[in-house]
């Protein structure tokens, strides 16, 4: 819903937005289900979340290391879960967390959250898999529910990501990001480029009039 994500700036549709998830609301993929609290990022109208898991359902999982950096509802980490992984989730937004814990619970599955700003708290170790669903509308944001959409006026989210990843990853680590036509992906991966990184992209697909990626950073 490409018109969705353009719009999700405008005072008009964020009132919307605010109203329809004053209450809990309900959302389901595959055989995860979830309830999305007020103030978290939602996955209804949205395509990231689901691109993201459809792609993680042909991965090999079981005993991996799993960061889920933004963890936001915590359906991505429950999925890994279900499917025999190690999982840490984690987010800046303290409601997220309560989230992804009442997610996990939903699904009988265990995992493990950490409140942190990216990699800020998160203990020295090195990750198999880290997986990214980033905020990527250059804007400020003015609260955490924001920091879901909005990575500053100066992609300031990026500039921290990849200034901080590599001691959380070894040769072996698959770093995966979604991103859309949406974002600025050329100011994005020249980011990750001043920082040692470069992506290679693992799928592209158009859902909806709209062309969705996952790379694989190295």
């Amino acid at each position: 819903m490409k018109w969705f994500r353009k719009r999700i700036i405008s005072p008009i549709l964020q009132r919307f937005v605010r109203f329809y998830f004053k209450k809990e609301r309900k959302f389901h993929y595959g055989s995860i289900k979830a309830v999305v609290l007020p103030g978290v990022f939602f996955p209804h109208f949205t395509l990231s979340t689901r691109f993201l898991m459809s792609f993680l359902e042909h991965q090999d999982l079981n005993g991996m290391s799993f960061l889920e950096l933004g963890c936001g509802t915590g359906m991505i980490s429950a999925l890994a879960a279900k499917k025999g992984a190690k999982v840490l989730a984690t987010d800046i937004n303290p409601k997220a967390l309560e989230n992804a814990k009442r997610n996990a619970d939903l699904n009988q599955v265990k995992l493990e959250t950490l409140h942190s700003d990216l990699f800020k708290q998160i203990p020295s170790q090195q990750f198999d898999f880290i997986v990214i669903n980033p905020p990527y509308y250059p804007k400020q944001p003015n609260n955490d529910a924001e920091k879901a959409w909005f990575c500053g006026e100066n992609f300031e989210y990026f500039e921290k990501l990849f200034s901080t990843l590599k001691p959380y990853v070894q040769v072996d680590s698959k770093v995966l990001m979604v991103l859309s036509e949406d974002c600025e992906l050329a100011k994005i991966q020249s980011i990750a480029q001043r920082n040692g990184f470069k992506f290679l992209k693992k799928v592209e697909k158009k859902i909806r009039g709209e062309r969705n990626y996952i790379f694989q950073i190295v």
